[in-house]
């Protein structure tokens, strides 16, 4: 089977009309930021927690336009199978009437216990529905600016490497505007390791 095309984004919103905000008003995220709440005490290793993860995730489709219940609603909770042990995937699936679609979106974006990192990201770019597409960018875009506030030169070259070699490619294929905030995210991260020596020290 081919791979699928996309109509790739060109174009950010300055600001939300009347349509989508109304839109937005009729999407019932409650339930789903309440089992978002199970990852306050999950530390982020840039400080915070895991569930302002989620909600600034979303508020980043929502930033680009992106106003689809079933994305808002498993960007809400997309780590929360990934990084809540023992979590019961049915509280996904009876949260409203949309929730065997939210877990899917959601099983789609997480990492299955012991897989590789590459194969799982490999996995988005060649078979990733066009919403686990966009998830996973937001996803990213939310990690790199909280990198700004990491200090580990290592890992900071580590997650930029993986943003170019996999996130790109993923944003480039759906959202162009997205592709370009990667970019500079990674330009900065790079001016870091620079301007500390990094490079100089390899």
């Amino acid at each position: 089977m081919g791979k699928q095309l996309y109509n790739m984004a060109t174009e950010k919103p300055d600001r939300m009309d009347k349509e989508h905000m109304l839109q937005l008003k009729s999407i019932f995220l409650a339930p789903y930021m309440q089992l978002a709440t199970g990852l306050i005490g999950k530390q982020r290793r840039a400080g915070g927690n895991m569930f302002r993860h989620q909600l600034d995730t979303m508020s980043i489709l929502i930033d680009y336009g992106y106003i689809d219940s079933v994305l808002l609603k498993a960007s809400c909770i997309h780590d929360t199978v990934e990084d809540i042990p023992g979590f019961d995937q049915n509280l996904i699936r009876t949260a409203d009437e949309e929730g065997e679609e939210v877990l899917k979106l959601v099983l789609e974006v997480t990492k299955a216990e012991g897989q590789d990192k590459a194969d799982y990201l490999r996995g988005i770019i060649d078979h990733g529905s066009y919403r686990a597409k966009l998830l996973k960018c937001a996803d990213r875009i939310s990690n790199m600016i909280s990198l700004g506030f990491v200090t580990d030169s290592k890992f900071i070259e580590r997650y930029c490497d993986e943003t170019e070699y996999f996130i790109f490619p993923i944003a480039l294929e759906i959202d162009y505007n997205m592709y370009q905030e990667l970019i500079d995210l990674v330009r900065t991260r790079r001016k870091y390791l620079e301007d500390s020596g990094f490079y100089d020290k390899k």
